[in-house]
């Protein structure tokens, strides 16, 4: 298994990678069988809900019935993300990408990168792709897959993982604490900061980047402009998934939990249970959406309140992206993207 080949490469990142093997499909249901019970905050909508996105209302998708379709791809997808046209997914189990049409599904084209494949960024014209196995990010053409180049981030292996643009550079947690600034023109390392323990996932609000630090239970500001540290915030245990909703920041918490962080200056906003293992997290312009296991939970971004449970039986939820119109689930165990 693809899981046991990343998790054998080095004893620190045993805190990274296990909680992968939570996720398993076993864990969708207890060991009697029996599906597990929703937990105390996944109540009924609450009774003034939230804007609706104006693009999901033109193209009729404010409702919740029927709305679910799946897509194949490649084994074990783990990060996804939009170009503005396409959906691309980071098949961690077969090296692969995939490339799928996101009116309608079509797949486009799936291509060889790395050995783990397990983050995908968009920076305008390109899709970046995090190799897992390795200390490599590839940059792929995003019109056609063409591989523009593969660069180095830290000594082999440095575990890359969720990587964020900030509009004229990527930036890639990896290894033990550390961040890279590559320039997205043509990769060049612009430096190297520092984060906290095993950082893991990046987002940009616009001025700078937060990353999740998987390994101590907290996050990292840093201005993006040189790198500095401008704050580390405590949030739940081993906070993974991280999303910016144009005010704040959402952190998915493995331990069962998402995080509200004030952008502005880091302030506790609200600490939310959800069901099972958060893992990825998204906004789509009025609600927050977070993957895990088993259950994928929608909630209002003013309080935190959970709008609505869903579980997608078969597999449990990776990384989460959203389209303009459309949230798009990474299905780990059955090797489907799930449209909402």
């Amino acid at each position: 298994m693809s899981f046991n080949r990343a998790l054998s490469h080095s004893r620190l990142f045993l805190l990274l990678l296990l909680p992968l093997l939570s996720i398993a499909p076993a864990s969708a249901q207890r060991a009697d069988g029996v599906a597990p019970s929703p937990l105390s905050g996944s109540g009924p909508p609450a009774s003034s809900p939230a804007a609706l996105n104006p693009l999901k209302v033109a193209l009729l998708h404010w409702y919740k019935a029927n709305t679910t379709t799946s897509f194949a791809v490649g084994s074990q997808p783990y990060g996804v993300a939009f170009d503005g046209a396409n959906i691309w997914v980071a098949n961690f189990g077969d090296g692969t990408v995939s490339k799928i049409q996101a009116n309608d599904g079509t797949v486009l084209g799936t291509f060889k990168v790395g050995f783990s494949p397990i983050g995908v960024t968009f920076d305008g014209a390109n899709i970046w792709v995090s190799d897992n196995a390795t200390n490599t990010v590839t940059k792929l053409r995003a019109s056609d897959g063409t591989v523009v180049g593969i660069f180095t981030v830290g000594s082999n292996p440095s575990f890359p993982f969720w990587m964020t643009f900030d509009g004229a550079n990527i930036w890639v947690p990896y290894g033990k604490n550390s961040l890279a600034k590559l320039r997205a023109s043509d990769g060049r390392n612009l430096g190297t900061f520092t984060a906290g323990s095993s950082p893991v996932a990046a987002a940009f609000d616009g001025s700078n980047v937060w990353v999740t630090n998987y390994g101590d239970g907290t996050v990292s500001k840093l201005r993006a402009s040189d790198g500095k540290v401008l704050g580390t915030f405590t949030v739940g245990f081993e906070p993974l998934g991280i999303a910016f909703d144009g005010a704040n920041i959402w952190i998915a918490n493995r331990g069962g939990t998402i995080s509200k962080l004030r952008a502005s200056d880091g302030a506790a906003l609200g600490t939310f249970l959800v069901g099972g293992s958060p893992y990825g997290i998204a906004f789509d312009g009025a609600h927050i959406w977070v993957g895990g296991a088993p259950v994928v939970d929608e909630l209002q971004t003013s309080d935190g309140a959970i709008v609505a449970v869903f579980n997608i039986p078969g597999t449990n939820v990776t990384g989460v992206a959203f389209d303009g119109a459309n949230i798009w689930l990474a299905g780990l165990d059955d090797n489907k993207l799930y449209k909402f």
